[in-house]
């Protein structure tokens, strides 16, 4: 299958017009390229805020509160362009009210019309200390047409045990949906990912924010590039790097991925991470010794 990954820009949007027609044309050019599954970055939709005006964006609580009265027109656009392309997509995360409080949800639209999500499940010091964005109770695994593939929505990628409970429970392709403002930010995700290719023997496909936006208090630099990672091994790059963009410049980041070396590496590989996994649980089953030197 194609894949495309956003490095996707934060726009000040004039009306809803303008994201309408921002989001047709970034789908759109898309499909033009034959890709399949489109992967857009965590919290893109934190361009909404601009709509309310600048003293809106200032206020991070009173922007996350109006934009829930954006939600049902965003998820009909999206799955809409999903349908009209024939494609699935998965767009940028938005923060949806649950309960007394607020989930990071990463929507995923399909070509026949369904919709299914991931909630962020580890929240960011930024998310707990200043914002208020609460975990997600689950992990899930999407069966597609494509595969079976997984969402970790930017640092639950850091976290090695929730990739591996989505793989055993059949994921062979993890997307990870990002929004970094440090360069640090961003290779800590991207090390993950690649972690997380390695350990399970999959393809973890990384897409980011990139690009300044000054006037929004969530969203006001981002750095990234978006990225393909494989394991190390027969089939797949020495180094796991199936394709890497450009670090901060706005376009689609497009690869051809085949699921079928994941299975094939699993099966056949210089290495089995995957079936190996089990051997660190014996290996710590032991009393760890404390020598002095």
């Amino acid at each position: 299958m194609k894949i495309a990954a956003a490095q996707y820009p934060i726009d000040w949007l004039d009306d809803w017009g303008a994201f309408d027609r921002k989001l047709t044309h970034w789908v759109a050019g898309a499909a033009r390229e034959g890709a399949q599954l489109l992967v857009l970055p965590e919290y893109g939709s934190m361009e909404l805020a601009s709509l309310f005006g600048a003293h809106v964006c200032a206020d991070l609580d009173l922007q996350i509160e109006l934009m829930q009265g954006l939600l049902p027109q965003w998820l009909a656009l999206h799955g809409a362009l999903a349908r009209r392309h024939g494609v699935y997509l998965l767009g940028a995360s938005f923060p949806v009210r649950e309960g007394a409080g607020y989930v990071n949800r990463a929507h995923l639209f399909s070509p026949e019309g369904g919709t299914a999500w991931q909630d962020k499940l580890v929240m960011t010091r930024f998310e707990n200390e200043r914002w208020g964005i609460g975990p997600g109770r689950e992990a899930r695994v999407f069966r597609t047409a494509l595969g079976t593939l997984a969402i970790n929505v930017c640092y639950d990628a850091e976290f090695p045990l929730i990739a591996r409970a989505q793989v055993e429970a059949g994921a062979s392709l993890i997307l990870v949906p990002s929004c970094t403002d440090t360069p640090a930010g961003y290779h800590r995700v991207r090390l993950g990912c690649q972690a997380r290719a390695l350990e399970n023997q999959c393809v973890v496909v990384q897409a980011p924010t990139v690009g300044e936006a000054p006037w929004s208090q969530a969203v006001d630099v981002n750095i990234g590039a978006a990225a393909f990672y494989g394991p190390p091994d027969r089939g797949f790059p020495d180094d796991g790097v199936l394709c890497c963009g450009v670090l901060n410049q706005p376009t689609w980041v497009f690869t051809e991925v085949d699921l079928g070396r994941v299975e094939s590496v699993r099966q056949s590989g210089q290495v089995f991470n995957h079936r190996d996994w089990p051997r660190q649980h014996e290996a710590l089953a032991v009393t760890v010794a404390l020598s002095d030197l």
